[in-house]
């Protein structure tokens, strides 16, 4: 098979390369503290990602996609509760380093996120390129000029125009304010890219074009995506694996291919069969009743109050179970 070259790294170092997944995440758990109580946004959380390939998070609004991504990235509010698990990325338990190590050498320079809403991550009084090009003059300390050659590279990677590094964000659309968006992750050659809903806020033919370019920059520079979104159309043009969470726990980890045609889980199924379908006449299915609040969590299996599937043994919690090459939480595959 043809090896992938390396990106390059315009004058940095690269980060380490080890063998093994590129990101692993053990039993990871983020509570938030609230007037209310202890919010459970994320509950023992466990996945790999392997090298040059994306995973798209899926799974309804307040499932965790987002504090999952945060908890990874270490981009915490002040009302934590309980933060803890273990973190690897290339091998690295990055969960123990200090949180000045973190941000000096992990975070935006070895993994980086690209926000939701474009518009709130950009300074309005500062031009797009001087924003783009600041990782690099200030913590890598390149020359200015060095540096906006860096950053007319990487516009250019995410269709823009290098005309427009002297533009500011108002002058913008909203396709070409998410591509700058895009392109601070990529300025410092990140190996891992975090995606939180990219293009929630464009319109279809913007989200395509969006989406061809990330797949394109895939493929050119061999980077590794974390994709969190609820359109699961849109998580389909990327996905290589398929992570689905309900109420903050993880509930099916699968391939791509075997997750949009038959995925394992009935929260899965259900989700699935509420996206409407081109080729096949079939009426989009709803999922009865609403999430359990994560104040306070069912005991049991999280699903089993909206499932058609339950039965007794649903009382209790589920572990993961392995089904085949696919990691599942429900009873229905305990021997399976």
């Amino acid at each position: 098979m043809k090896q992938k070259s390396e990106p390059a790294t315009h004058g940095r170092p690269s980060p380490a390369r080890t063998a093994g997944p590129i990101l692993r995440v053990e039993d990871l758990s983020l509570y938030f503290r609230a007037s209310v109580g202890i919010v459970r946004a994320v509950e023992r959380v466990s996945f790999e990602l392997e090298r040059g390939r994306s995973l798209t998070i899926v799974g309804e609004s307040g499932c965790g996609k987002t504090s999952l991504a945060r908890a990874i990235l270490r981009l915490l509010p002040r009302n934590i509760d309980t933060y803890r698990g273990r973190v690897f990325l290339n091998g690295t338990d990055v969960m123990k380093l200090s949180d000045e190590r973190f941000r000096q050498d992990i975070r935006w320079k070895q993994m980086s996120l690209v926000s939701q809403a474009a518009m709130n991550s950009l300074n309005p009084v500062v031009k797009v390129g001087q924003q783009v090009a600041e990782p690099l003059l200030l913590d890598h300390h390149m020359s200015k000029e060095k540096a906006f050659t860096r950053a007319r590279e990487v516009f250019q990677t995410v269709g823009i125009p290098s005309d427009f590094l002297n533009r500011y964000a108002f002058e913008l659309s909203g396709g070409m304010r998410q591509r700058t968006i895009l392109a601070m992750a990529l300025v410092t050659s990140p190996s891992l890219v975090i995606l939180d809903e990219p293009t929630s806020a464009l319109d279809v033919l913007t989200q395509a074009n969006i989406m061809n370019t990330l797949k394109g920059i895939k493929q050119e520079l061999g980077l590794s995506f974390v994709l969190i979104t609820h359109d699961i159309a849109t998580s389909s043009e990327l996905a290589d694996e398929v992570l689905c969470m309900y109420a903050g726990q993880l509930v099916e980890h699968s391939k791509a291919e075997r997750f949009y045609r038959e995925p394992l889980h009935p929260y899965a199924r259900k989700l699935m069969a509420s996206v409407p379908t081109l080729r096949v006449d079939k009426k989009p299915e709803f999922i009865t009743g609403q999430p359990p609040s994560l104040l306070n969590p069912p005991t049991g299996c999280r699903f089993a109050a909206r499932c058609d599937k339950r039965f007794d043994r649903c009382q209790e919690e589920p572990p993961l179970f392995q089904h085949g090459d696919e990691t599942v939480k429900c009873w229905l595959y305990e021997n399976a």
